[in-house]
């Protein structure tokens, strides 16, 4: 067995040059998305306190993904991605439609992150142009993705730092509120501060049951991105120590993060007065409440962060999920994106992927594409759903096989949480056809998993035939 603990250099040149500090805030900010920050009026608004319930389940489900992860990344820390396990336990075929899929699925959420900064931007400056700002964000970000892993991890490090601050700074301003008993004014429905306003009266379905539902997979996706803790694993020094540390703390970060912004939210400002106002941020209501009148400037720096920390963590795991890719294909274009830099890192598969979300800009200013943009967007997004299940599938296989580690970092609860885990995904994809927002791009994601896996299948089984029928 290699031993990877105190491994500088991989096999394949690239460098482990991210720390302990590097990937447990990484962690964190994978788990703080900006949906906490702008969506979470949203939330509330769908369920009211029953919301919690909502991220709860999820937050345990995601939990169960990431300890399926973690133990074959654990078993085999040399894995630039977690795809790469499709393909090793379930099928080269299987595994070339979620590789494809899901570096497919990064490169739109770098363009939509991509927009979401310029438009951030603009709210301190309404008359830059969004093309330049974007392009400006590109470049610094795809520079610091090819300079040096360190660079991305101390980058990605001080994300996460502001979001951690901005989360804290509210639950403590919310608790002194609670302690002295503040009574909101009329903005804030006349509440007086107190836990006990979550649990007041409290229904499961305030807005009915559909809308109790809907709210999963809101949250679902707000999660999502999570897994990328997992892709830092290869550039990690001291993989074995690190990865369990990084994601068994995944459930307290959703516990203090999510569970208690939105208990501390809902403490200070009655749930039906958030729903009037969904679009606003309920982290700025509560700043504002305070006293502190530059809230929502403060909020705008923080969800840009946020979006700039989604935009770089995109690049990066594209950029490793396009390597692996080319490491697993035997073309001669892909054969281009095989090599590593002086600098430890797949430089040429960083860049390719920085070029195509260049696109956004482009794309951005055509009126007539920005509808279409939005629905390939969307369907890349429910694609995730099916590269999860896969993914857990693949964990199930790799349980049966050789590469198994009964004493390394096994999922609790297996013979449960495992297929749980593959029906709460089945459900949460059921769900998206019950709603109209989301029924077209779920149709449109079976509609590519149907085509573009048959095409995959094919493409292998047709090798494996010419393999068979040469060697016979």
């Amino acid at each position: 067995m290699i031993e990877y603990t105190n491994l500088a250099v991989n096999h394949d040149g690239t460098i482990r040059g991210l720390k302990k500090k590097h990937v447990q805030m990484i962690a964190i900010g994978g788990t703080i998305g900006t949906g906490l920050f702008l969506g979470a009026g949203n939330s509330i608004a769908k369920t009211g306190p029953s919301i919690l319930i909502v991220y709860a389940v999820l937050g345990a489900f995601f939990f169960m993904m990431m300890r399926g992860i973690g133990e074959m990344l654990y078993a085999d820390p040399s894995q630039h991605t977690f795809v790469s396990f499709i393909s090793k336990y379930v099928g080269a075929g299987a595994g070339y439609f979620a590789g494809w899929s899901y570096w497919i699925g990064l490169v739109f959420v770098a363009m939509a992150e991509l927009t979401a900064v310029s438009t951030y931007v603009k709210f301190w400056f309404p008359n830059w142009q969004t093309w330049i700002i974007q392009i400006a964000f590109l470049f610094i970000l795809t520079m610091i993705n090819l300079i040096a892993v360190k660079l991305f991890g101390e980058t990605e490090y001080w994300f996460a730092m502001i979001k951690i601050i901005a989360i804290v700074a509210m639950i403590v301003t919310g608790l002194f509120l609670i302690a002295t008993g503040f009574k909101a004014p009329a903005s804030g429905g006349h509440t007086v501060a107190s836990f006990g306003n979550v649990f007041s009266n409290f229904t499961l379905f305030p807005n009915g049951a559909s809308m109790f539902f809907a709210a999963f997979p809101m949250v679902f996706f707000a999660f999502q991105g999570m897994e990328f803790v997992g892709i830092t694993t290869a550039e990690t020094q001291n993989p074995r120590e690190v990865l369990p540390k990084a994601i068994n703390t995944i459930i307290f970060r959703i516990l203090i993060f999510y569970l208690g912004a939105m208990i501390i939210i809902m403490s200070i400002i009655n749930w039906h007065v958030i729903a009037k106002t969904p679009d606003e941020s309920p982290f700025v209501m509560v700043f504002q409440l305070a006293g502190f009148k530059a809230a929502a400037l403060v909020i705008n720096f923080v969800v840009l962060t946020s979006a700039a920390s989604a935009l770089n963590s995109a690049i990066y795991s594209a950029g490793r999920h396009f390597y692996q890719l080319a490491e697993e294909s035997d073309s001669k274009f892909m054969g281009n994106f095989r090599e590593i830099s002086s600098n430890g890192v797949p430089a040429k598969a960083i860049i390719l992927t920085a070029v195509l979300v260049l696109l956004s800009p482009v794309i951005n200013s055509i009126p007539q594409i920005t509808s279409a943009f939005g629905f390939i967007t969307s369907i890349s997004s429910n694609m995730y759903i099916i590269v999860y299940a896969m993914t857990m599938y693949a964990h199930r296989k790799f349980r049966e096989s050789s590469d198994f580690m009964p004493n390394g970092f096994v999922m609790p609860g297996y013979k449960w949480t495992s297929p749980l885990t593959l029906l709460f995904f089945a459900a949460i994809y059921v769900s998206l056809f019950f709603q109209s927002d989301s029924r077209m791009s779920a149709i449109g994601a079976i509609v590519f998993t149907i085509i573009f896996g048959y095409l995959s299948h094919r493409k292998f089984s047709s090798k494996v035939s010419t393999s068979t029928s040469t060697a016979s």
